[in-house]
């Protein structure tokens, strides 16, 4: 029986209501947010210390879920907030206690500049 793959949108900062929002889309959430929690790949949400993880969006097609990221990248950050604060108006930490449950994967997770996050497949 084949593996039930799950695609995610996210947006992670820094502080509540920040000024710096990333949104990203991943295969694999809890390893994404334990990268940059950690900040194991170089780049923007290490450089900007974004690691709490404040909205995220399940997909069943990875093609949906790059549709959902490219369409919140285009909005402006006002309409961000107002999704964000739909799902969690306190701007929590949703992954603050994934550590306790998530346990990485010491070779997969060395600090690597040039290293590429896993990519989703994107169809033609």
């Amino acid at each position: 029986m084949p593996k039930n793959e799950r695609f995610f949108v996210y947006i992670m900062t820094n502080r509540p209501r920040s000024h710096v929002l990333y949104t990203g889309v991943t295969g694999d959430l809890p390893h994404r947010v334990f990268q940059h929690k950690n900040k194991l790949v170089h780049g923007f949400t290490s450089r900007y210390n974004l690691t709490r993880l404040v909205y995220y969006e399940e997909f069943v097609y990875p093609d949906a879920a790059i549709t959902r990221e490219k369409e919140i990248k285009g909005w402006r950050r006002s309409k961000k907030i107002r999704l964000i604060e739909s799902m969690n108006p306190r701007w929590d930490d949703l992954a603050e206690k994934w550590s306790n449950n998530y346990k990485p994967d010491p070779k997969r997770d060395q600090p690597s500049s040039t290293e590429a996050p896993r990519q989703i497949p994107r169809s033609a």
